[in-house]
């Protein structure tokens, strides 16, 4: 092993140890306090806004320097309203229940033995995510309030954005007695650091989040030696089916492709029931063009409009982050069902619909981590479903699925109260 690798190694090892360490601490703080740090962290985010914004810029022209397209910049960029956006998403965070010590259920058996079943911290939760500064902020903030503490690992790309907003937090532990090193984070471009954090940094990091494109995301999920919270694709569908108005179809058609193309969230696919084709087609396809959406279509959505290009095999499993999308007529629910079955991710995926019944079949037979019925598959997102935050979305089966929140970022335990009991031979 080089000296570098070495002394990275100890700087890594080290991060854990403390994290292990303020997470024993963190787990038994009260809730006032934790809200303490979370409001003092707000406020210095406030405080600090021109040293972020002026980070940030230097991090967007690196990245244009990098021609990373304009998604990845949109991704990348802080303004304003941004930074008092991420300020509030932490005051939201405060306003929720703390999760620690719930008690989920509570029984007695035939022993006399009162069992409860209780939340408790996961304990270190390690995040490595790409482009996204405010996922800094946001899991941060989320592990605090739920008693985790955290190793962020962001990508070079916002690495100056990030050490500004760490350095808050930082500020906001301190003020309210808590350990800072309950969040830290990976100051290093060195992408051995991710490998190291994926080994688990000697059994300390007990949960991995990974926030990126499938690259990150498929290296975390095949080398990561500790659970994984996470998805490896957002293609997200939206199915505008035979009984839907126009005017409502294009409205969440258009918002949920194009208010932000680089989100997880964003429609990939847009599926149109053959039944309202003649009505519905045309003016979804023209209302996505001339919103700047490129179209790629099979022969019914090339027919309505010359031009929409023919979309190949490839289209329909494809996750663009950008102002593209597929289009294909489809012959009822079974159809719609069966094509998101196949190409989905298990992300996202909504019906618009005015038939009760058949919005029904679809929510319940499509077997992805968010189903909609007449709405933007865009609020697919924690902050939206009232969790203040999300420190991501995971599409697996175990322990957490959808926006992972407070409550996903605990597990519990059983505290079982008796009054002398033993157990017989």
């Amino acid at each position: 092993m080089s000296d570098a690798n070495s002394a990275l190694e100890t700087q890594m090892l080290r991060l854990g140890s403390q994290a292990k360490i303020a997470a024993r601490q963190l787990a038994t703080a009260s809730s006032a306090q934790k809200d303490a740090s979370l409001q003092n962290a707000a406020n210095e985010l406030r405080a600090d806004a021109a040293n972020i914004i002026a980070a940030n810029q230097k991090d967007l022209r690196l990245a244009e320097a990098e021609n990373v397209g304009a998604a990845r910049l949109d991704r990348i960029m802080l303004d304003d309203a941004r930074l008092e956006g991420i300020a509030k998403a932490l005051e939201a965070i405060i306003q929720l229940d703390d999760p620690v010590g719930d008690v989920m259920a509570q029984w007695q058996v035939d022993s006399g033995l009162d069992i409860s079943r209780v939340r408790v911290p996961l304990g270190v939760i390690g995040v490595i995510y790409e482009s996204r500064p405010n996922v800094t902020a946001d899991a941060a903030a989320l592990c605090l309030k739920s008693g985790n503490a955290v190793i962020l690992r962001g990508s070079s790309e916002i690495q100056n954005s990030a050490r500004l907003i760490h350095a808050c937090f930082t500020r906001a532990l301190t003020a309210a007695g808590l350990d800072e090193n309950c969040v830290q984070i990976v100051d290093t471009p060195d992408r051995a650091a991710v490998g190291m954090m994926l080994a688990g940094l000697n059994d300390t990091v007990d949960v991995i989040v990974p926030r990126g494109g499938k690259g990150l995301v498929g290296r975390v999920q095949e080398e990561a030696r500790v659970p994984v919270f996470a998805h490896l694709d957002g293609v997200c569908h939206v199915y505008v089916e035979a009984t839907s108005d126009i005017t409502m179809a294009r409205e969440i058609v258009v918002n949920a492709k194009m208010r932000r193309t680089g989100i997880c969230g964003a429609a990939e696919t847009l599926l149109v029931d053959k039944a309202c084709a003649d009505t519905h087609l045309k003016p979804l396809i023209e209302a996505l063009l001339d919103a700047g959406c490129q179209v790629r279509g099979d022969a019914h959505a090339q027919n309505s409009d010359p031009r929409v290009s023919q979309a190949v095999e490839q289209d329909w499993y494809e996750e663009y982050l950008d102002a593209v999308i597929a289009v294909k007529v489809v012959t009822g629910l079974d159809e719609a069902v069966a094509h998101i079955t196949h190409y989905g991710s298990g992300h996202t995926e909504a019906i618009v619909s005015d038939d009760a019944e058949k919005a029904s079949a679809f929510l319940t037979r499509v077997d992805s981590a968010i189903v909609m019925h007449n709405a933007s598959t865009q609020f697919a997102d924690g902050g939206e479903f009232g969790m203040g935050a999300e420190i991501g979305i995971a599409t697996g089966r175990f322990h957490a699925r959808g926006p992972v929140g407070l409550e996903q970022l605990t597990s519990f335990k059983y505290a079982v109260r008796g009054q002398g009991q033993t157990r017989p031979k």
